[in-house]
C-alpha cells in the first residue's frame, strides 16, 4: 500500500499555555492545512487570554537537540520561527537553519504578545534584525515589530511600504507587514522585492484577536509546505486569518483565541 504524500511543517516557537497562540496555534493551523506538524519549543509561558504570568526560555541546545531531531528525520519543506525569547535562541535557531540548510522559511518576529507583554529581550532584536532576517523567505512583522526592526514610526499604509521595502534591502527574500492595527479596514501588505501585493478585509469589532500573528504566519508556512508559491499562499492565508476572527470562539475573560476550526479554502 502507497504511503500518502503527506507535507510536514516546522515551527520553533514557544508553548501557550492558554492554547490560542505560539506552538499550539501552529499545530492546530497546520493540521487544518492537511500538513504533518512538528515542533521546537524555545520556553514555556504561563498565560491565558488575560495575559502573561511567567515565561521559561529552553536552553539553547536544548532546543538545537529538537531541531536536529526533526531535520534528521521529518525533513520539513517548510518552518516557522515564533517567540524565540533571547539572544542566545534566537543565534542558535539560526545556526541549526543554515546547519540543514532548511528553506522556505517563515520568520514570524514575536516581540510582543497582544496582552502588552515582551515576549523577546530587547537585546535580541538585533539578532532577529541581523542574522535571522537574512535566512527568511517572508518576514511577517506587524506594524509595532516593523517599526523595532527598521528603526522607524510605521502608522500607515505608506510607512508599511517603506518598511517592507527596507526589510527586504536588509536581507529578507520578501515581507509581509501586517496592518491589523490601522484605523479602517485592515490591510496586509507584501513587498517581493519586484512587486507589492495588497489584502484588504473589513474591520471585524472583537476582543478575540489572540494568536493572529501565529496563525498566520503558521498558515504561510502550511501553503508553503505544500507547494504553494509565495502569494498565493500569503492570500489563502490572510484569508483563513480573516474567517477565524470572524468566526471567534468567545472563550476567556480577555482577548479570546481566533477559531482555528474555520474552513481553509
Amino acid at each position: 500500500m502507497t504511503k500518502p504524500d503527506i507535507p510536514i511543517a516546522l515551527t520553533i516557537a514557544g508553548s501557550d499555555s492558554g492554547g490560542g497562540a505560539g506552538i499550539q496555534a501552529d499545530l492546530k493551523t497546520f493540521h487544518s492545512f492537511g500538513v504533518f506538524g512538528t515542533s521546537a519549543i524555545t520556553a514555556v509561558t504561563a498565560q491565558n487570554t488575560v495575559g502573561v504570568f511567567a515565561i521559561h526560555p529552553i536552553p539553547p541546545l536544548d532546543v538545537r537537540a529538537q531541531i536536529d531531531a526533526v531535520a534528521t528525520d521529518l525533513r520539513p519543506a517548510a518552518l516557522k520561527t515564533g517567540m524565540l525569547a533571547t539572544a542566545v535562541l534566537a543565534t542558535e535557531v539560526a545556526r541549526a537553519i543554515e546547519h540543514h540548510a532548511l528553506d522556505r522559511y517563515v520568520m514570524d518576529p514575536v516581540m510582543v504578545a497582544t496582552s502588552g507583554d515582551r515576549l523577546l529581550e530587547r537585546d535580541a532584536e538585533g539578532v532577529l534584525r541581523d542574522v535571522l532576517l537574512p535566512l527568511a523567505t517572508v518576514v511577517t512583522p506587524n506594524l509595532e515589530e516593523a517599526a523595532l526592526l527598521t528603526g522607524r514610526p510605521v502608522h500607515t499604509l505608506d510607512d508599511m511600504r517603506r518598511a517592507a521595502r527596507e526589510l527586504v534591502e536588509l536581507g529578507a527574500a520578501s515581507a509581509l507587514v501586517k496592518g491589523g492595527h490601522l484605523t479602517g479596514d485592515a490591510v496586509d501588505l507584501l513587498w517581493d522585492g519586484s512587486e507589492e501585493h495588497l489584502w484588504r478585509r473589513p474591520r471585524v469589532d472583537t476582543p478575540h484577536t489572540h494568536g493572529t500573528g501565529c496563525t498566520l504566519s503558521a498558515a504561510i508556512a502550511a501553503g508553503l509546505a505544500r507547494g504553494d508559491a509565495l502569494v498565493f499562499a500569503v492570500g489563502n492565508a490572510t484569508r483563513y486569518v480573516g474567517r477565524a476572527i470572524a468566526d471567534g470562539l468567545g472563550l476567556g475573560q480577555g482577548r479570546g483565541p481566533v477559531n482555528h476550526f474555520a474552513p481553509v479554502d
